[in-house]
């Protein structure tokens, strides 16, 4: 089984979305959108970007941990990591996106 997205509407009635591994673990948080529609268009260009390795920009946290983020095109950050225990842990993260963004299972969570 392959991972999903899980679209989500949060309190403030802004949309978001996650991108779940296989195991059901957290692997990209997006930002927030104002609509639906943009969540949707944020899903497409992850699975579009997801399997670029340029698209990873790879850094760390003002404590050392490191994280990444996942770019588009036009460099505008789509998602970002958890923060990491290592770089190694970093690199199986971005895999696990490479492996599993392109997947067009869509749970839609707005209407719950």
């Amino acid at each position: 089984m392959s991972g999903w997205y899980e679209l989500k509407k949060s309190s403030n009635g802004q949309f978001r979305f996650v991108l779940k591994a296989a195991n059901a673990e957290v692997i990209l948080t997006s930002e927030l959108y104002t609509t639906r529609a943009a969540a949707q268009n944020g899903i497409a260009s992850v699975q579009a970007n997801s399997p670029l390795d340029e698209r990873y920009e790879r850094k760390s946290a003002k404590d050392g941990k490191p994280y990444f983020n996942l770019k588009a095109a036009n460099h505008q950050v789509i998602g970002n990591s958890e923060l990491y225990s290592s770089e190694a842990a970093r690199e199986k993260g971005i895999a696990s996106v490479k492996n599993n963004g392109p997947t067009h299972n869509i749970k839609d969570l707005t209407a719950a």
